[in-house]
C-alpha cells in the first residue's frame, strides 16, 4: 500500500502525540495514586475525629476543641484504639473479653495507673485450710440480695476503702440485718494508716476497724466525696457496724479452696492486676493480666463453673456504665489477673 508524503507526516504527529501523552500519564499517576492513598488517610484520621467527637459526646468532655488538652486527650485515644485492637487479636476462646472504647479510653495509661490503680496488696500466708467439697457449679450473692448496687469512686484512689465497705456491708446483710450501704468515705477519712484517694491496703483498713472497733455508719449519714477529708467522730452509743475479725490468705493454686471461702461467708477482698481493664467491656478476662503486679481492690460476689469457662463474678467501683453493668469476669484456675493472690473475709 502506498502512502503518501502528506499521510506520513500527519502519522509521525499522531505517533508523539501519544508518546507525549504516555509520558505525561507515567508522571501524572504516581501523584492520582498518591492522592488516593492520602484521601485515605485522611478518611481515616477523619473517622477517628468522627469516633473522637462522639466519645466526648456520650462521656460529657468539656476540653475545648483544638486546644492543647483537647489535642492530648485525642492522642491518648488514638492509642486506646491501637491497644483494642492488639487486645482484641488474639484466638477468641469461648466468651473471651473484649476491648474497646469507654470511659477511660482519654486517658494516658500512665494517668489511668495513677488514678485509679492505688491500692497495695502485704504478703499473705497462704491458705492453711482444706478445699471444701460438695460446692454449687454456681453461686452468687446477689441472687440473696446482700450485695449493695455497684458504686463509683471517681477521680480518686478510694478502691481499697470501696471493696472493704462492700464486704462489711454484705456480711452484715448475710446475717439477718437489712443491706444498708455503709460509709465508704467515713473509712477514707479515718483510716489513719492509708492515703485517702493517694492510695491504701485493704488489709491496713480492716487492721484499722478490728483495732479501734469503729462503727461504719450509714452512706446517707457520712456521703462519699471522691476526696479525703476530717475524720468525722460518733459516739459508741451511735449506731452502726462494728468489724471483730478478718482473715487474708493467699488462695493461688487453691482457687477451689477460695470458692469454698467465698460460699461459707460471703463475698471476699480480693486485690488484683487490673491495668488491661483500662480497655475492658465485657466478657471473660482469660489472657492480658499478671499477677505479679497487684494494685486495685475489688469485691468478689460469685462464681460460675458451670459453663466451658468457669470465671469469678467481681464488682468493681468505676460505676455501672463500666464492663458487665460495673463487674468483670475473670477465669477461674490459673491466679488471673492475681485474683487468688491477697483475699480477705470479713466477720462481724
Amino acid at each position: 500500500m502506498n502512502v503518501s508524503p502528506t499521510c506520513l507526516r500527519q502519522m509521525r504527529v499522531d505517533l508523539s502525540y501519544v508518546v507525549v501523552i504516555a509520558t505525561v500519564f507515567s508522571v501524572i499517576s504516581p501523584r492520582c495514586c498518591l492522592n488516593v492513598t492520602r484521601d485515605d488517610t485522611q478518611a481515616k484520621l477523619n473517622g477517628s475525629a468522627v469516633d473522637f467527637d462522639s466519645f466526648r459526646e456520650k462521656f460529657h468532655r468539656s476540653y475545648e476543641v483544638n486546644s492543647g488538652e483537647f489535642h492530648r486527650r485525642q492522642l491518648h485515644f488514638q492509642n486506646a484504639a491501637k491497644r483494642h485492637a492488639h487486645l482484641n487479636s488474639f484466638p477468641a476462646a469461648p466468651q473471651s473479653a473484649k476491648y474497646g472504647i469507654n470511659q477511660f479510653s482519654d486517658l494516658s495509661q500512665k494517668e489511668f495507673r495513677d488514678l485509679y490503680l492505688r491500692a497495695s496488696a502485704d504478703r499473705a500466708p497462704l491458705f492453711p485450710g482444706l478445699t471444701t467439697e460438695g460446692l454449687p457449679a454456681k453461686f452468687d450473692w446477689r441472687d440473696k440480695s446482700v450485695v449493695a448496687p455497684v458504686q463509683n469512686q471517681e477521680a480518686c484512689g478510694s478502691c481499697w476503702a470501696f471493696s472493704v465497705v462492700g464486704a462489711i456491708q454484705s456480711v452484715h446483710a448475710i446475717g439477718g440485718s437489712q443491706l444498708v450501704q455503709l460509709s465508704v468515705q467515713q473509712v477514707l477519712d479515718c483510716s489513719s494508716r492509708n492515703e485517702g484517694c493517694g492510695g491504701g491496703s485493704p488489709a491496713q483498713a480492716l487492721y484499722w476497724l478490728k483495732q479501734t472497733r469503729v462503727k461504719l455508719v450509714p452512706q446517707s449519714e457520712y456521703p462519699y466525696k471522691a476526696k479525703r477529708g476530717m475524720c468525722h467522730f460518733f459516739s459508741q452509743s451511735h449506731g452502726g457496724v462494728a468489724l471483730k475479725n478478718y482473715t487474708v490468705n493467699d488462695f493461688s493454686g487453691q482457687e477451689e479452696a477460695m470458692m469454698g471461702q467465698l460460699v461459707k461467708h460471703g463475698p471476699l477482698v480480693a486485690i488484683v492486676d487490673a491495668v488491661s481493664w483500662q480497655d475492658y467491656l465485657g466478657g471473660i478476662i482469660q489472657h492480658h493480666c499478671s499477677s505479679q503486679h497487684s494494685n486495685h481492690a475489688v469485691l468478689v460476689v460469685g462464681y460460675n463453673a458451670a459453663g466451658d469457662v468457669p470465671y469469678w463474678i467481681v464488682q468493681n467501683s468505676w460505676g455501672s456504665t463500666w464492663g458487665n453493668e460495673g463487674y468483670v469476669y475473670l477465669k477461674i484456675g490459673g491466679n488471673v489477673c492475681g485474683i487468688a493472690d491477697s483475699v480477705a473475709a470479713v466477720f462481724l
